[in-house]
């Protein structure tokens, strides 16, 4: 990701933002959403909805209420009402839409309950804000050292800053519960502001990092995905992957969020299969399936007595066994069925690259001329004696 104000510096060299994806350019910014309703006027008599939808540092994000019927778009730096003091944020989206993630993520939309944007952010507030971010990387080290002489067993992955710099929070993870209270007083003594701990989970702190996952992509957390659904290796056994926790799990720890957006298809698509705990009756003996092919419509069968030989049935083959074996009907054997569906495939290869030769690049060797001039023999002659 890159914007206006952070991809280059003097001669090209990558200068950096510093706001990890609160750029007021909106081009390097994390789960931005596109406002589809900008250039559409309102019905006559009807009112511009009043919530706005601000966003902080990474990807957090709150509605408030523009009381001031102030003049905003998408972009503008604001002031907002805090718990005590005021905090800087970019507004990410105005009017009905705004209304719309409210429902979605269940905010209630009286008045009395949403806090106010107080007015667009002066020159000076908004120094005051990137000197407070400029501090932060700083503030998470000395943090961390705190609670590792403090013998703490917890990861301090972030800090935010209040817009008006009297207040950081800290976001933490941990296996159990931590007892922080003097690492409170040691930090809050150091730095001279208030200080408050806030506990996430390890998908969420990815999300608030970002990275780049196995596909080569940037992370759907921190870019795209909003809501976190709980994934089990069920997904993966269903999807026929192998329970390898080293390819199954993300840069979180846990399994990928991934696994769950083909499930449905395949759960949509196993409703026409036989079941993989289905046995079949032969004259042979008892055969169980051992594999399910989903694209091929197959599944292997191999007899009790024999589970290392496989045989391969189409899925209306095996539906039609079932159909026998439920009226007491056992068929000779698994070879009959299956020598039907062999096939002699004939091994044709290709050139991967195209028509072009790999060495079409090198120089051609010359080959050296050889010397046809024969050398010079010496032959002595022998004389014969009389």
């Amino acid at each position: 990701m890159g914007c206006n104000s952070c991809s280059t510096g003097k001669d090209g060299q990558p200068r950096g933002c510093r706001n990890n994806g609160t750029c007021g350019s909106d081009g390097c910014n994390k789960l931005t959403v596109f406002d589809w309703l900008s250039n559409m006027s309102l019905p006559s008599g009807q009112q511009q909805f009043d919530g706005v939808e601000v966003r902080f540092k990474n990807s957090r994000k709150e509605f408030f209420r523009n009381t001031e019927k102030l003049t905003l778009s998408i972009g503008d730096v604001v002031a907002t009402q805090a718990k005590s003091g005021h905090d800087i944020g970019i507004v990410t989206l105005t009017g009905e839409l705004v209304r719309v993630q409210m429902k979605k993520k269940k905010v209630t939309t009286q008045e009395e309950e949403l806090p106010k944007i107080y007015r667009k952010a002066t020159q000076k507030d908004i120094d005051k804000w990137q000197k407070c971010r400029n501090q932060e990387e700083e503030i998470k080290k000395r943090a961390r050292e705190m609670a590792i002489l403090l013998s703490l067993q917890m990861k301090i992955s972030d800090v935010e800053f209040q817009g008006d710099g009297s207040k950081a929070t800290f976001y933490y993870t941990a296996e159990e519960r931590v007892d922080f209270r003097q690492l409170i007083k040691d930090m809050a003594k150091a730095f001279g502001i208030r200080i408050e701990m806030r506990q996430i989970g390890y998908r969420q702190e990815a999300q608030r990092l970002g990275g780049i996952g196995s596909c080569g992509r940037e992370l759907c957390c921190s870019t795209w995905l909003t809501d976190f659904r709980s994934v089990s290796t069920a997904a993966a056994r269903y999807q026929q992957l192998s329970l390898n926790p080293q390819k199954l799990a993300g840069q979180c720890g846990k399994l990928k969020c991934c696994l769950n957006y083909e499930l449905d298809v395949y759960l949509e698509a196993l409703k026409d299969f036989p079941s993989q705990d289905a046995k079949i009756s032969t004259q042979k003996g008892i055969a169980f399936c051992q594999k399910t092919d989903i694209f091929k419509e197959t599944l292997w069968f191999s007899y009790k007595d024999d589970p290392s030989n496989w045989h391969a049935l189409t899925k209306e083959q095996v539906k039609e066994i079932l159909a026998k074996n439920r009226r007491k009907e056992k068929i000779a054997s698994l070879e009959e069925y299956a020598a039907d569906n062999h096939k002699d495939e004939q091994m044709i290869f290709e050139n991967v690259v195209g028509q072009d030769s790999l060495t079409r690049f090198d120089r051609p060797k010359r080959r050296k001329k050889r010397n046809k001039k024969r050398k010079p023999t010496n032959k002595k002659s022998t004389v014969r004696n009389a």
